[in-house]
């Protein structure tokens, strides 16, 4: 009921109390409180619209080229499409004075790539014969069919296929190799093909723009990684033989190998040939190699006519690495160096008055410490050059003169690479060529007390 008095209403508990529920002030009423409700506030349709107007703005700005503004009356949204021609790429004529874009680099020289495809035979641990399959890449120098390759993409190769970019394959014949360089090349039966265009790899500055074109993995065929020059002439040994390279951090895998590393201009400066993916117990990233076209074109031509390089340097003597800690095992038989273990008759070497249990310790400018570090200095040299060549014999150095001879056709390479066997100390170094009892070198040492 309302009572004017107290202004407020109240109900009858009907035993002549009242419960007060809510006064006109609207003040909460005693015992229970009421608490008021927030009302929502309301735009006026004006500001609504504006509002509106104000967000299709900004999101049409945001998200711009993505999706278009909703139109009314609940239609669908519309994609901003852009109406852009796309030109084809135009076919650029590689003369080294035009530069290109990376889409020319590709375009003009991606004929020219070839995939390769070897299967062979190598013996595995256990002394059996195991079938081999392997992938690389190449490229094509003549428009008749010659292609140039790593060596160690076709060793050990029975049967070599090559693949076109236009689909076709063919079987490849091995021309000749040059284990050393890292180099092959391959003949198919074609013509009217497109050859590259060989380029100067003397004249690569660091940072300059190149790109790999290959067959990484052996099946993603024709891809193309660029990058830039990281550093030129870096030396760097892959499995025991040194080589000069260029290095680059374009991304590169394994079926690149043999593949053309290609300049600015649409020009071929290098093969891309070995990828560091692990120093140490260190992984790294972006360290890819090729070697020099300028370093290997002589060969090419060379094997492309004969077979083989002709004009290989070549000693004629058979090797052994000494390291610093087998010289010292054996109390001063030995230093570090190279150990002369046998010399051809009539050969290079022999005719230098190089002998058996020589240590040869410097060829030319070059120290020598390694296998791996005469076969590095050889290539400063070819057949009838000269050089000095200083060798460790009873107890004194002794400096001579080679000429060198050139490497025999039927040898891939000369004196492969081999260690010091470890052994017991065998004696005494006695002077004058003598190791005492009458032996000459310290292997004979060994095998009179130990064979």
């Amino acid at each position: 009921m309302y009572d004017n008095q107290n202004n407020d209403y109240r109900t009858d508990n009907g035993d002549g109390s009242y419960r007060y529920v809510y006064r006109r002030s609207d003040e909460p009423a005693y015992p229970q409180e009421l608490k008021p409700v927030k009302k929502k506030a309301v735009l006026p349709w004006g500001k609504l619209i504006a509002l509106m107007l104000v967000c299709a703005l900004v999101g049409g700005l945001v998200g711009a080229g993505v999706i278009g503004i909703v139109s009314g009356g609940g239609g669908r949204a519309e994609l901003a499409v852009s109406d852009r021609t796309v030109q084809e790429v135009e076919l650029v004529k590689v003369d080294g004075k035009t530069k290109m874009s990376m889409e020319e680099v590709y375009a003009a020289n991606v004929n020219s790539v070839v995939a390769i495809n070897v299967s062979g035979v190598s013996t595995n641990v256990f002394g059996y014969a195991t079938e081999t399959a392997s992938a690389g890449s190449g490229f094509i120098v003549t428009e008749d069919g010659y292609i140039v390759t790593n060596y160690h993409v076709i060793k050990n190769a029975r049967d070599v296929q090559v693949t076109l970019y236009s689909g076709e394959t063919y079987k490849a014949e091995i021309i000749g190799g040059e284990e050393d360089y890292d180099l092959a090349v391959l003949k198919i039966n074609a013509a009217g093909l497109k050859a590259v265009t060989l380029g100067d790899s003397d004249a690569l500055n660091v940072g300059a723009e190149v790109a790999a074109i290959g067959n990484p993995l052996g099946e993603l065929t024709f891809s193309m990684s660029r990058g830039v020059v990281s550093c030129v002439n870096r030396a760097i040994n892959v499995d025991g033989t040194p080589f000069n390279m260029i290095q680059i951090d374009a991304s590169i895998n394994p079926g690149n190998s043999g593949g053309p590393l290609v300049n600015g201009y649409g020009e071929v400066i290098g093969i891309v040939s070995a990828k560091y993916t692990q120093y140490a117990s260190t992984t790294v990233e972006g360290l890819g190699f090729a070697i020099p076209m300028n370093d290997v074109i002589a060969m090419v031509q060379d094997i492309m006519e004969n077979g083989y390089v002709t004009n290989k340097a070549y000693m004629g003597l058979t090797p052994y690495t000494v390291t610093a800690e087998q010289a010292e095992m054996y109390s001063g038989i030995m230093c570090e160096g190279v150990y002369v273990k046998s010399v051809e008759e009539g050969g290079a070497a022999a005719k230098a008055g190089i002998r058996e249990g020589d240590i040869i310790i410097k060829l030319g400018s070059d120290e020598i410490k390694s296998v791996a570090d005469i076969t590095a200095a050889k290539k400063n040299y070819r057949a009838g050059d000269t050089a000095e060549v200083v060798v460790y014999r009873s107890g004194e150095e002794v400096t001579l003169s080679i000429t060198f001879d050139v490497q025999p056709e039927d040898t891939i390479t000369e004196e492969p690479e081999q260690e010091v066997p470890q052994q017991q100390q065998p004696g005494n170094y006695y002077g004058n060529g003598n190791y005492g009892f009458g032996f000459t070198n310290p292997w004979d040492i060994f095998n009179y007390f130990y064979g």
